[in-house]
């Protein structure tokens, strides 16, 4: 399947609401074909000659749902700076991700969240949890994993999670007060 913005599945579609299923380990050819084309999509999407080359829209994350594939299927790259400025790269190719703890904390994004299948603005405060706890079997590593994860990262990863249940990020926003600010929680720029 060749991804780009002309394939993705966008919010007008009900099947992008639908359950998303666990898949059989070890993973199936097809599942891991999958993974890797959305890992490819992610990976050259932050690339503006590849991704105007090949109608691509930048993101960190994309879930199998998204291009009409209704599998625990998701694909994660992050670059960022840890407090002393070193840069950080994490990359993920998943299988049946799930949360299993998560911070009372709070986090949200300042500008908002952003996803490949919406393209209306809608704008506000997603809230999210500052610091999560993720188990799944990651392709990369060609293992059953559990991981710590928290600020940019972890909102990626939440927000990618999301689309297993059919939820869209906008789901989270405060209807009457989109702004609404949030006491004690991590405002990440």
């Amino acid at each position: 399947m060749n991804i780009n913005m002309d394939t993705i599945v966008k919010d007008s579609d009900a099947h992008l609401r639908d359950k998303s299923a666990p898949v059989s380990l070890p993973l199936s050819e097809a599942d891991k074909n999958t993974l890797m084309e959305l890992l490819t999509y992610v990976r050259e999407s932050t690339d503006p000659e590849l991704a105007e080359a090949k109608n691509l829209r930048p993101a960190v994350g994309i879930a199998a749902i998204q291009i009409g594939i209704p599998k625990q299927l998701l694909a994660v790259v992050v670059d960022e700076e840890d407090k002393n400025g070193n840069p950080i790269h994490y990359e993920y190719a998943l299988a049946n991700a799930k949360i299993v703890s998560q911070s009372v904390q709070n986090a949200y994004l300042k500008t908002g969240e952003g996803c490949l299948s919406v393209l209306d603005d809608h704008p506000g405060y997603v809230i999210r949890s500052a610091r999560i706890k993720v188990k799944g079997y990651d392709m990369l590593q060609d293992r059953e994993v559990t991981f710590r994860a928290s600020g940019y990262v972890a909102i990626v990863l939440q927000h990618e999670i999301d689309h297993f249940s059919g939820i869209l990020f906008y789901d989270r926003i405060n209807p009457n007060d989109p702004y609404a600010p949030v006491e004690n929680a991590i405002v990440i720029e």
